[in-house]
């Protein structure tokens, strides 16, 4: 007897049926769970084993600079057809519409999202790459039309409004992946599922460091011909193109940059450790932009207490100089790892002359052979009587990604849809890392240490 329930077992279900049911059954156990432990155990959204679709039709939301992005990743992925997009301003509408007709996708273009859900034909899924105070109003309209949903993250600027996303995708039943990308990355799953959790590489990890320095950088422009009306500017909650273009820097409608470039290495902390933090002190301030609402610069400790003890990470973020640009670093009793998703800025780790022999790593394929030290140097210092020497050599890690950053992230979304492939960064687990980024802003203001409690990353 079939049952209308499940996709295998009704030969009469549509394509469209099949994506929109494919994810239904196992859902509301992945995220029900919040914690670290659950939403990690590998649940599959869809259950067992499921035949693919033949295509996916996607609408996006936000077709701006990481709208652009995304964007060029579906591209590369076969079997996806963007069928719609939305932007509230004409020049990223006709600029995303013209890329893609050059590829032979043929969009229907709309300005307000509402249309697009109430007018768009056959839509399976839905990507937001909106501002992120605009993220839980897209990202719910969407999963209640009954759209699985990729959204970028920061989840949103507001805990409240992240919330109600974890509630809306438990209730829908719908699939929400949050653009943390780096929890797809085949380099960065390899470092720190393979080497550091299970084999162990760099012994006992209860040091990291992250940082992410910019450059100084002008207020952004735009075309003269491309200017939006006031009353389309207000409609759509901004005063003014200079609020519109540069909305990362305004409390209402962004975090900052420990949101913006944060969020992508503050979310590693907690996946490192195994634990959400214990407790965040701060600094910073807008000592450099003085016209901008956000501080452009901050610097954020914070303490975990895992299986194994105490252990603590540092994170910085500059918008005044590039020193050293983007990369994170885990410190163990073994070793460290330096890692970045510009493998040029990290991509080896170092082994303690204490630590066990990593040559069977590399017979095993896991690392590369040991490359010699860039120098070794000792001296005596007369004064200070100081030995310096260099590090020993890198072993490099034997992953590439040949492919944009985002696009196995994307990748693994249109896997969940169409196959119930675990998401790598559901709803639940991208709230725990909201909770941990939007507390830093909260630190900084207030000049104090913040001590979560445990209830706190419980959407």
């Amino acid at each position: 007897m079939n049952d209308p329930s499940d996709p295998r077992k009704n030969d009469k279900l549509t394509r469209r049926d099949f994506i929109r049911s494919s994810a239904t059954a196992g859902l509301g156990i992945a995220l029900a769970g919040s914690s670290l432990a659950d939403q990690t155990a590998g649940q599959k959204p869809g259950g067992a084993e499921l035949k693919s679709a033949d295509e996916v039709r996607i609408g996006i939301i936000g077709t701006g600079e990481q709208g652009r992005v995304l964007l060029e990743s579906c591209l590369r992925i076969p079997g996806i057809r963007i069928a719609a997009l939305c932007d509230i301003w004409e020049y990223s509408r006709q600029y995303a519409s013209g890329y893609l007709r050059k590829y032979g996708q043929n969009p229907v273009a709309y300005e307000d999202y509402r249309d697009m859900l109430a007018k768009a034909p056959g839509l399976d899924a839905a990507i937001v790459a909106t501002p992120d105070w605009m993220h839980a109003e897209h990202a719910n309209a969407c999963l209640e039309a009954g759209l699985h949903v990729y959204c970028e993250k920061e989840m949103s600027n507001s805990l409240e409004k992240a919330r109600s996303m974890v509630d809306t995708a438990r209730r829908t039943k719908k699939l929400l992946q949050i653009g943390h990308q780096r929890r797809s990355n085949p380099r960065y799953v390899h470092a720190i599922d393979r080497l550091m959790r299970e084999k162990r590489l760099l012994g006992r990890v209860n040091l990291a460091y992250a940082q992410w320095n910019r450059s100084k950088a002008d207020m952004l422009g735009w075309p003269k011909k491309y200017v939006m009306g006031q009353a389309v500017l207000l409609k759509y909650g901004y005063d003014s193109m200079v609020e519109f273009r540069n909305w990362r820097w305004y409390r209402k409608f962004g975090g900052g940059p420990i949101v913006d470039l944060g969020s992508h290495q503050i979310d590693l902390f907690s996946w490192v450790f195994g634990v959400n933090p214990a407790s965040v002190v701060a600094s910073g301030g807008v000592d450099y932009y003085k016209n901008r609402e956000w501080f452009d610069n901050a610097m954020a400790i914070f303490e975990f207490e895992t299986k194994e003890g105490a252990a603590r990470a540092f994170y910085q973020v500059q918008t005044t100089t590039a020193h050293g640009g983007f990369y994170e670093t885990f410190m163990g009793d073994d070793g460290s790892l330096v890692i970045s998703e510009v493998p040029q800025r990290g991509n080896w780790a170092l082994r303690e002359a204490h630590a066990p022999e990593w040559d069977s790593l590399v017979k095993d394929g896991l690392l590369l052979t040991e490359a010699a030290p860039i120098q070794k140097l000792e001296t005596r210092n007369i004064f200070l009587d100081v030995r310096v020497t260099a590090e020993t050599g890198r072993w490099p890690l034997p992953v590439e990604l040949a492919k944009p950053a985002h696009q196995p992230h994307l990748e693994n979304f249109f896997s969940a849809v169409r196959n119930g492939t675990p998401l790598s960064c559901p709803a639940g687990i991208a709230y725990e890392s909201a909770v941990a980024v939007l507390k830093v802003n909260e630190a900084v203001k207030n000049r104090s240490l913040i001590r979560f409690r445990p209830e706190q990353f419980k959407a």
